[in-house]
């Protein structure tokens, strides 16, 4: 009986946590991604409301370089995804 235990888990599980791990990254990626563009957005209302009252330039740059950390890591995390399914 342990052998084919033994069997199983080294035939069946490594199908079934490939897909899971490529798909767990796509996941993230596009959480990310999304995360990305609404900080973006909230980096350009901040950069229309620059001029006005309340307005500087922490406020720009804060969402700014949290937009391009999210989207850097959206996309690698794609790119992963991509190296796993092709490995």
């Amino acid at each position: 009986m342990p052998r084919i235990v033994q069997q199983f888990v080294t035939h069946v599980v490594p199908g079934v946590l490939r897909p899971l791990r490529i798909m767990w990254n796509e996941v993230i990626g596009f959480f990310f991604l999304v995360f990305g563009i609404w900080f973006g957005s909230a980096a350009f209302r901040a950069y229309r409301n620059f001029d006005r009252p309340g307005g500087g330039l922490l406020g720009v740059l804060a969402p700014a370089i949290g937009s391009l950390i999210m989207l850097v890591y959206g996309i690698h995390s794609f790119l992963k995804a991509r190296k796993i399914s092709r490995s």
